[in-house]
């Protein structure tokens, strides 16, 4: 499986518990925004390296993946009531971010489709106000979004102006407040229940240690990536505190990640450094197709040169969903709120 196919695990094992335990879903629907950890197959669409061409390797039979906006025909689109993916692999905050890779929908496109299916689509099943309001209030919205901001603009001074334009609190600072704009026109086209997922710790992805010639992590890149990190939860607070009825659930992904990567043997994994897959087809960190992936998957926390495993997102879902992963409540808790 390619980059963008295979880390679409963590929203799913998510939608998974918010749909099987009890005999009718915890929220009507669910909504994913992001890149490659989320895209379910718009890139599929798009003339991108970044495709998504593989089935996921996770899936929990009976229960339907959110499916990706673009590959819904137009009466699909009227009758998906379920939720719907506008994720895309390469994407990020910023408009040209991974445009080097090709097409991708970055995130103010992403909500671009998702105002479309609002405005055109769900009136169709919901033709008065205060019915899709109701729906739309009940469901739950996961942004995942910001590491190619780094790993496909920042972090690529050859192709991007970015890093020359902005020292690295400038750009962190230039992510949150698009990020904050995009979370306000998300609300204001009807989410209330929003979860926003902080960055995992990139310096210790093959990709980056590859590039920079490690044997380990590179810890500069995590120092640019802790910018961001540490004024989301304020930022967060803010949109809480201006927007009524909004609920916004902060996913501290990062001190679990890294602590996974120095303390493997404690969550039973014995490699960190290598992928699961066999990459480097057509001269790309990818997975190279139709290879068999390593036989004891389970004890990998990279599946290729980017993303975790699902032996990884199992534990960072479950800690999210009914534990403390996801603050200032969980996501069980926030189904019920």
């Amino acid at each position: 499986m390619r980059k963008s196919s295979i880390s679409i695990f963590f929203s799913l094992f998510l939608f998974h518990f918010l749909s099987v335990k009890s005999d009718q879903p915890l929220v009507p629907a669910l909504f994913v925004f992001g890149d490659s950890l989320s895209d379910s197959g718009n890139n599929n669409f798009l003339i991108t390296t970044a495709q998504v061409n593989y089935s996921p390797y996770a899936q929990f039979l009976g229960l339907p993946f959110p499916p990706p906006y673009l590959g819904l025909s137009e009466v699909e689109k009227s009758d998906t009531l379920k939720g719907v993916n506008y994720a895309s692999g390469s994407a990020g905050i910023l408009t040209e971010t991974g445009n080097r890779l090709g097409e991708r929908l970055f995130l103010d496109k992403q909500l671009d489709y998702f105002r479309e299916t609002v405005e055109i689509y769900l009136t169709r099943n919901f033709p008065a106000p205060e019915a899709l309001f109701e729906y739309l209030a009940k469901a739950i919205f996961m942004v995942n979004i910001g590491s190619n901001d780094y790993i496909n603009n920042y972090l690529q001074p050859d192709f991007y102006i970015s890093s020359r334009v902005y020292n690295p609190q400038a750009f962190a600072n230039l992510l949150m407040m698009r990020l904050s704009q995009s979370l306000r026109r998300l609300y204001g086209l009807g989410a209330r229940k929003i979860v926003v997922y902080e960055l995992g710790p990139i310096r210790c992805i093959p990709s980056v240690v590859n590039s920079a010639n490690s044997n380990g992590c590179v810890e500069q890149v995590n120092q640019l990536v802790s910018l961001f990190n540490d004024g989301l939860p304020t930022m967060l607070e803010d949109l809480k505190s201006t927007l009524p009825g909004s609920i916004f659930v902060h996913g501290a992904i990062f001190a679990l990640s890294s602590d996974i990567q120095q303390n493997p043997s404690i969550y039973g994994f014995t490699d960190t450094k290598n992928t699961c897959c066999v990459v480097g087809g057509n001269g790309t960190t990818l997975c190279i197709p139709n290879q068999p992936p390593c036989e004891n998957r389970n004890q990998y926390t990279y599946w290729d040169s980017f993303h975790p495993t699902q032996a990884v997102y199992t534990i960072a879902a479950t800690r999210c969903f009914n534990q403390s992963l996801c603050s200032p409540i969980n996501l069980q808790q926030l189904a019920q709120a």
